[in-house]
């Protein structure tokens, strides 16, 4: 009988997490990619955030979602579309600018946990990437 109750809350609080989860995604403000800066690009080293951030608003004002495909940038216009690939496998993906930094040398774009877990191990901590500005 324990066993089933603990299985059952474990359950539903998994189920509140991912509500919560898909919820904290959630945002009425809608950006778009200047079409200027479109080809724009940039090449160097990809971090991704660290767990404690997880729901914390970014500087945009939404909040932070580690499964979501967003990532920081220092100077691109929020909502603004960038293609991040890994310059030694080549796997790429697409990320919404929602967030300023990173604020480290050498560092030019912070991607969610789950962004940066679709083109490197996370266990690398860091990726050389080049990034350019998509539609």
């Amino acid at each position: 009988m324990k066993g089933s109750r603990s299985r059952h809350i474990l359950f539903l609080t998994a189920l509140l997490i991912v509500f919560l989860l898909f919820y904290a995604g959630c945002s009425t403000v809608q950006y778009r990619t200047d079409p200027r800066l479109v080809g724009h690009t940039e090449q160097g080293l990809a971090s991704f955030y660290a767990m404690k951030f997880l729901f914390r608003k970014t500087s945009s004002g939404e909040r932070f979602n580690q499964l979501a495909l967003t990532a920081a940038h220092r100077t691109l216009p929020f909502g603004t579309r960038v293609k991040v690939t890994n310059v030694r496998n080549n796997r790429s993906v697409v990320v919404r600018i929602n967030d300023r930094g990173p604020f480290i040398d050498g560092r030019i774009i912070d991607l969610t946990r789950y962004a940066f877990s679709r083109i490197g191990n996370t266990e690398q901590g860091l990726l050389s990437v080049k990034i350019e500005v998509v539609q």
